[in-house]
Formats: C-alpha cells, sequence, structure tokens
C-alpha cells in the first residue's frame, strides 16, 4: 500500500513486488541520484563573451548549451525530462 503522504515514503519497485522507502534516510549518494533521470536544470552562463544558457543533469553534469532560455527548456522537454531554473 502507498503512503499518500508527500515526502515521506514512496514505494519502489523490486521485482514483482513494492517496497517501501522512507525517503528521510537515503544515503548521501541515493539523495544526489534521486531524480537524475527526470530532471534537468538550467542557468545562465556566459561563453566566449556572450550570453548562453547551459544545461545541466540533476547531479551537476553539463549537458548542453543553448542561446536562449526557451531553446534550453524546449531541449529539456523534448527529452521528456522536467527542467528547472536555477539563479
Amino acid at each position: 500500500m502507498k503512503n499518500s503522504t508527500p515526502g515521506y515514503k514512496n514505494n519502489v519497485q523490486k521485482g514483482d513486488h513494492s517496497v517501501a522507502v522512507d525517503i528521510r534516510h537515503l544515503t548521501d549518494n541515493q539523495l544526489k541520484s534521486l531524480g537524475m533521470a527526470q530532471m534537468a536544470y538550467v542557468k545562465s552562463v556566459v561563453v566566449d563573451g556572450e550570453a548562453a544558457f547551459a544545461i545541466h543533469a540533476a547531479d551537476g553534469t553539463p549537458m548542453a548549451l543553448a542561446g536562449d532560455k526557451a531553446t534550453a527548456f524546449a531541449a529539456i522537454i523534448q527529452q521528456e525530462m522536467l527542467p528547472t531554473l536555477v539563479h
């Protein structure tokens, strides 16, 4: 049974059954990888004196550059990921 309390427990598929995971007890590495495949963030940068927008994976790994914020967000959405803006 899935707990519906936000931020408390999630169910994780393990083979043919679900296992409840208390997210308050994640390790540092588990927390770092949370959302890795689903989220990317965009931040403004300067490259060769020109303004650009860098796209990074949730762990900070650089993935791409875009000339404007709308293009960066569109590229992330096209990959079925959730874009997040970092200030």
